[in-house]
């Protein structure tokens, strides 16, 4: 069956070129090989389910402004015969990106019926005992033929699925090559470097000269959230501006900390910064809307990580001025998850690694973004 989850009634919203990131796997999560092309040339890399490659991502082209695309590592759906059921753990499921990400399982299952996904994840990032109880469930319960998990501690993970009866895929953080046959994610270090270097060029379109960088990260020490702040740094440095190591405040990956982060920023620097960054949507959203009304700050670029809609909504209504983020195809990202875990059923041979899309959402293409994601969210009801 053709994969036509990303295409149906969006030929407009895609309309944009398309910007991909691949390459072999790596600890951080991210692609230690990889390519995205250029407005003048395109670059693309392509893979079989039946080849032992190590890594497949998809063929594209970009633009100033790049645009989500179809997230496939092969051209067609796994097929087989009889039922399956397939343990899908998020991180969270109180997170919009939770939401997205189980709407891209259950739309697999919608789309093969006789494939049974039962998602679920713990209640926070830090809930890190609920969601190792239900791995070690997921393992031990003999009711799934596979597992698809999104890992809070790839290490702890790792310890407990190395001796799984069936097999596993990761998805978005990794687990390792040696328990999982396949991880299907963004490289979450070039994507971040591609925002680091946007949110340069946005502050010195915005006037500033000193193009200081200040992070709001997520959870200390999760892989994730370390392939970002590496891809920040080095955009930030690469292209003229000067990212504060010193500077850097762990906010757990929640809003309502990051405010607090950004009251204690603002303090610190009250003649304001260029460039705010964070690990998702829900802390530099929070983090804008703390310095809002800060005459310093009414300038300084906000940089997120997600390209929820709710971040859309913000761009596109003008709620926060200079946001940008760096959006990646979470529906999607599941949907192949869930078909790469199929094939591992079926004893297809998998690449290691399968490339998942991004684009940096900015005032180009943020309407063209919310209209994608309220479409996922109306083909749920």
């Amino acid at each position: 069956m053709k994969r036509k989850y990303f295409a149906t009634g969006l030929a407009a919203v895609l309309a944009l070129s398309l910007a991909a990131c691949g390459g072999s796997r790596s600890s951080s999560g991210a692609s230690s090989v990889s390519s995205v092309a250029t407005a003048s040339s395109s670059a693309s890399t392509s893979g079989s389910s039946g080849t032992s490659s190590e890594s497949v991502g998809t063929a594209t082209s970009s633009s100033a402004a790049n645009s989500t695309g179809a997230n496939s590592g092969w051209d067609t759906d796994a097929e087989h015969e009889g039922d399956l059921n397939i343990a899908v753990i998020l991180k969270t499921t109180s997170s919009e990106v939770g939401h997205y990400l189980q709407i891209g399982a259950e739309d697999y299952s919608k789309a093969h019926p006789n494939v049974h996904v039962d998602v679920t994840g713990a209640s926070s990032e830090t809930s890190y005992d609920e969601q190792m109880n239900m791995i070690e469930s997921a393992v031990s319960s003999g009711q799934y033929d596979a597992i698809v998990l999104d890992p809070l501690q790839a290490d702890a993970a790792a310890t407990v699925l190395k001796n799984s009866p069936i097999p596993v895929v990761s998805f978005d953080t990794e687990v390792g090559a040696e328990v999982t046959a396949c991880h299907v994610g963004v490289g979450n270090e070039e994507a971040a470097k591609a925002g680091g270097e946007a949110a340069v060029k946005a502050a010195k379109a915005a006037g500033w000269d000193d193009i200081r960088c200040i992070e709001i990260a997520g959870v200390q020490g999760d892989p994730t959230n370390e392939a970002r702040m590496k891809g920040y740094r080095e955009g930030v440095n690469g292209a003229g501006g000067t990212y504060e190591d010193d500077e850097i405040q762990y906010a757990d990956a929640v809003a309502d900390k990051a405010v607090n982060c950004m009251e204690g920023l603002m303090s610190r620097n009250p003649d304001g910064v260029a460039i705010v960054c964070a690990n998702n949507d829900d802390m530099a959203i929070a983090a804008a809307k703390a310095a809002s009304g800060n005459e310093a700050y009414k300038n300084t670029i906000f940089l997120g990580f997600d390209g929820m809609k709710s971040a859309a909504e913000v761009i596109v209504n003008g709620t926060v001025q200079n946001y940008l983020s760096v959006a990646c195809d979470w529906n999607g990202m599941t949907y192949t998850a869930v078909d790469a875990a199929v094939r591992a059923v079926n004893g297809e041979n998998l690449p290691e690694f399968v490339a998942s899309s991004y684009e940096i959402m900015d005032k180009s293409n943020a309407e063209s973004r919310k209209e994608l994601m309220e479409s996922y969210l109306a083909n749920a009801n």
